[in-house]
C-alpha cells in the first residue's frame, strides 16, 4: 500500500496511463488523492505490523483493509475488460481480490491458533 501510494502520489502521469490508457492528463489529481489514502492505510498497517490481527484484535485495522481491498476489487470488476486486459490492471485486480479474501477471512475468523500461542509466548501471558 505504501509503495503503491507513493507511486501514485509522485508519478501519477506514469502509473495511471499504464492502467487505463485513456486517462485524461488534467485529472491526475485523482490518482494523487488515491495515493494519499493508500499512504495513510500503509502507515496504519506499518504501525500495527507487530500486532495480532483478526477477530477482536485490532479490528479497526483489519476492517479498514478489508473494505479497501473489497471495494477496489469490485471497482476493478465493474471497470471490466478495459482495465483487466492490461497487465498493470490485471495485477492490481488480482492483488485487490487476494487482499479482500485475506482480510475478510481475518475479520470473520480471527487469528490462527499458532499466532495466538506465539503472541501469548512473546507477551509472557
Amino acid at each position: 500500500m505504501l509503495v503503491a501510494g507513493l507511486g501514485l502520489l509522485f508519478a501519477p502521469d506514469v502509473v495511471l496511463p499504464a492502467v487505463t490508457p485513456a486517462f485524461p492528463s488534467d485529472a491526475l489529481w485523482i490518482g494523487q488523492l488515491l495515493g494519499a489514502a493508500w499512504i495513510g492505510l500503509g502507515g496504519l498497517n506499518w504501525l500495527h505490523r507487530s500486532a495480532l490481527l483478526g477477530g477482536i484484535y485490532t479490528r479497526g485495522v483489519v476492517y479498514a483493509n478489508a473494505v479497501t481491498y473489497f471495494v477496489s476489487a469490485l471497482v476493478m470488476l465493474r471497470a471490466g475488460g478495459g482495465v483487466l486486459q492490461r497487465p498493470a490492471g490485471l495485477v492490481a485486480g488480482m492483488v485487490a481480490a487476494l487482499g479482500a479474501l485475506t482480510y475478510g477471512w481475518l475479520l470473520f475468523r480471527g487469528p490462527a491458533e499458532h499466532d495466538l500461542a506465539e503472541h501469548r509466548r512473546r507477551s509472557g501471558a
